[in-house]
């Protein structure tokens, strides 16, 4: 209750909102608005400030969703479990249920779906339709991370659109078929691998003489000037955290879904 009200007395002593004569705009704001394509050349003001000016920030951001994504693997994930030896095929003209003693490898076109519990329901058109719009919500997504700079968009908006096309397979199909294509290590090797990339375009600009994620000082290894080398660094960065927002998305659908044994979804 003392810090709570002690909040609310120093909240006092803020600019009122939307005040024009507030320390962020008079110096801040018109700073970034003037002064962001001709010191990083990228027409979208809000991936540079994310990205480059406030990259500190956007970095341990990243570290947070990373450090998620393991603190949901330590708490919600059954280690040791195995995948049941038994498997449910469907007859999808009949609806009959055959159980199998070990995993069969259906031919192309077969009448049988493999289902993971009684309960699922095979739905024709809903896995079709799914199935044909997951590649361009997969292509969207790249798009979004690879312009996120010159557009709306970026790593966080990127990685969701492409975890979400992942979770959208295993709701249409199954979390066993969405697997064999996503298998759970790669899923952590990309959570970690974001977080490094990032990092390491910091440590790389060290190397060559400058501040930690100051991409100016990548020119060089870029072949670009100082300016469009900060444009390329902030892709570089964005692509790093696509990697950890849509590995964190699948593990925790994965770890929520079939209750931390990853063998069966919903």
């Amino acid at each position: 209750m003392l810090l709570g009200v002690a909040m609310l007395y120093v909240a006092t002593n803020f600019p009122d909102w939307g005040d024009p004569n507030s320390p962020a705009s008079l110096h801040l704001s018109p700073h970034y608005i003037e002064q962001a394509i001709p010191e990083t050349s990228v027409p979208n003001i809000v991936s540079a400030l994310l990205a480059d000016y406030r990259g500190y920030d956007t970095m341990f951001e990243t570290a947070v969703v990373f450090t998620a994504a393991m603190a949901c693997f330590f708490i919600l994930r059954v280690l040791g479990c195995e995948v049941s030896g038994q498997q449910l095929y469907r007859h999808l003209e009949t609806g009959i249920l055959i159980r199998s003693a070990r995993r069969i490898n259906l031919p192309l076109g077969s009448s049988f779906k493999r289902v993971e519990s009684v309960s699922q329901r095979y739905d024709f058109i809903t896995a079709k339709v799914c199935r044909l719009m997951i590649p361009f919500l997969q292509i969207f997504g790249l798009y979004v991370i690879a312009h996120g700079h010159h557009s709306p968009g970026g790593g966080f908006q990127g990685g969701v659109i492409l975890g979400s096309a992942w979770i959208l397979l295993a709701i249409s199909h199954d979390l066993q078929s969405a697997c064999d294509r996503y298998a759970e290590r790669k899923m952590f090797v990309f959570v970690a691998t974001g977080v490094l990339i990032y990092a390491g375009t910091g440590v790389l600009a060290m190397l060559y003489g400058g501040n930690f994620l100051d991409y100016s000082f990548l020119g060089p290894l870029f072949g670009l000037d100082p300016v469009a080398s900060r444009s390329f660094g902030i892709f570089v960065v964005e692509v790093g955290v696509g990697f950890t927002v849509m590995a964190t998305m699948i593990l925790l659908y994965n770890f929520l879904a079939s209750a931390g044994r990853c063998d069966e979804g919903l």
